[in-house]
């Protein structure tokens, strides 16, 4: 066995006694600072003591336990708020907060007490971004972007780790998850407007948010970039939150910087797994707030086809952000017209989305330097859908079609067809009584519409609704007029029409029997008569 040495065991009692102590000070207490017992003191009173001696430093645990009790007291909460907001911006401002060149040990451990007790502060002021009333949000982000500006404004601040990782991305994260409405989005995006640097990081701090791929939180993303977005950046009114502005070539205050910036967040969003009505939101601000602000609009193209298959309104809205992308940034997309094609069915004349349908379809096939073939296809297709369409479907079909042929006038040969007296052999007149048109070819350059005529349209002028049947007469009628307004007949329905017919005054008695019949479906006569009648002989009907 050895010999104990005893100065060892005394200094490993020394060292333990110090972390001891180091613990303490730097998770409770400053030693050697009183702790303040009376209850008494009111808020102006500890912050009057501590601004006067380092020895009071205590009194922000004192402050900080006011703030948790919102609920016993809110004058006091609202207090001890502004109180530390003063007392740490000063200290801040100070270098109070700033570790020590020299090391010094006991200052090291002050400064690491006082930077625990604003972390806490501050996430206090966060959490209430979240679940507080909007006068407690205002006041909590008021503070907090004081607090990151003189987080910037500090001696040795770094200006892109204060940015990035600082105060500031909390602040983002923390209005953008905010469940109590848009009211805190909008006092932040006051600040977006004013300070362009602001702009700059807040684009920064949704793509690292982004990358996490949470999709519960998208949903405020979403809305405050859409927001963000729309608020343009002037570099003669807008000024930067530093308080020592740097040079005016810093990227903050570049229009390509900023876009840039805008882009990468918008593109760590539509890498998420997205939900269905997130994917809606996303299309419906595409043409206007998303697709202006990319640098490199191709790069949409990925999000639009995926969001094609989804089918439903959805595939629609992503057809019209790829429209939106060939008529403004000149992208090359071959497969547009064959895939808005694929999209008449026998179920778009059913859908509650038909009107916003039309809408985009009359500005998809607007251009009169569209093929004819390509044109006759989706004429011919929607008048055979009419055939098993609602009354409301069809009335929209039939003016629409009536424009379509007024900026496409090559079509009309589809109208009517007549064939040469010459050529009306038996085979040939066999041929005409079948349609050419191919229903269930997918390319509308191969379905030889233009070789058909729309029967379709004339069987619709034998219509059992007398609306759909006068309607149905214009295209067979001189085109005089210019063009109909779909706006007019867009939002029909069966009810709105119901209502049109209730409406109408009457001007003439109609006619009614004044003998009631004994059948209805058969002729009055003897059974020699019904034997003939060959709906008789189909169906039985009683006397």
């Amino acid at each position: 066995m050895g010999v104990r040495n005893p100065g060892a065991s005394k200094r490993k009692r020394g060292a333990a006694a110090a972390a001891s102590t180091s613990r303490k000070s730097s998770t409770t207490l400053i030693q050697g600072s009183p702790k303040h017992e009376d209850p008494g003191l009111d808020v102006s009173d500890l912050e009057g003591q501590l601004l006067k001696s380092r020895q009071y430093y205590n009194n922000i645990s004192t402050l900080l336990e006011y703030m948790r009790l919102s609920e016993e007291n809110q004058t006091r909460n609202h207090e001890a708020v502004l109180a530390l907001c003063r007392i740490f911006s000063r200290l801040m401002a100070g270098g109070s907060m700033t570790a020590p060149p020299q090391k010094d040990k006991n200052e090291s451990i002050i400064v690491g007490w006082l930077k625990g007790k604003y972390q806490e502060y501050r996430g206090i002021l966060l959490d209430s971004l979240s679940n507080r009333t909007h006068k407690e949000q205002s006041t909590s982000l008021t503070i907090l972007m004081q607090l990151f500006k003189e987080e910037h404004s500090g001696p040795k601040s770094n200006e892109e780790l204060t940015w990035k990782k600082g105060t500031f991305p909390s602040i983002v994260q923390a209005v953008s998850n905010s469940t109590t409405g848009d009211r805190i989005q909008e006092i932040f995006i006051g600040y977006v407007k004013r300070f362009s640097d602001i702009k700059f990081y807040t684009f920064q701090a949704f793509t690292f948010i982004s990358a996490k791929k949470n999709t519960k939180k998208l949903d405020g993303i979403i809305s405050m970039l859409i927001a963000v977005n729309g608020v343009e950046c002037s570099e003669e009114r807008i000024e930067p939150l530093h308080i020592n502005p740097p040079k005016r070539e810093n990227n903050v205050y570049s229009q390509a910087s900023q876009r840039r910036a805008a882009q990468d967040a918008w593109m760590a969003v539509l890498r998420c797994r997205l939900t269905y009505m997130q994917r809606k939101n996303l299309l419906r601000a595409m043409p206007h707030r998303i697709a202006p602000v990319f640098i490199k609009p191709e790069l949409l193209m990925d999000f639009l086809t995926d969001s094609f298959e989804v089918a439903g309104s959805v595939s629609l809205m992503a057809l019209s952000g790829l429209f939106h992308l060939m008529q403004e940034k000149n992208l090359d997309y071959p497969q547009f017209y064959p895939k808005l094609y694929s999209l008449i069915d026998s179920q778009v004349l059913h859908s509650k989305h038909r009107s916003g349908f039309f809408r985009l379809l009359e500005t998809f096939l607007a251009s009169t330097h569209l093929p004819a073939t390509l044109v006759a296809s989706f004429i011919k297709r929607l008048s055979r859908l009419c055939l098993g369409a609602p009354p409301s479907a069809i009335v929209v079909v039939v003016p629409w079609l009536y424009n379509l042929f007024k900026i496409h006038p090559s079509c009309t040969v589809m109208i009517h067809r007549n064939r040469n007296k010459a050529d009306r052999t038996t085979e040939i007149a066999t041929v005409e009584c079948n349609d050419f048109f191919r229903m269930d070819e997918h390319d509308p350059m191969l379905t030889r519409a233009m070789e058909c005529s729309l029967w379709e349209i004339e069987t619709l002028q034998s219509h059992y609704h007398p609306n759909v049947a006068a309607i149905a007469t214009i295209i067979s009628e001189q085109f005089t007029k210019q063009a109909y307004n779909a706006e007019d007949f867009l939002d029909h329905t069966y009810a709105s029409m119901l209502d049109t017919e209730l409406a109408q005054t009457m001007r003439k008695t109609p006619v009614i029997e004044y003998e009631i019949p004994k059948r209805v479906f058969v002729a009055n006569g003897g059974e020699a008569a019904q034997s003939q009648n060959i709906v008789a002989q189909i169906w039985g009907f009683g006397a």
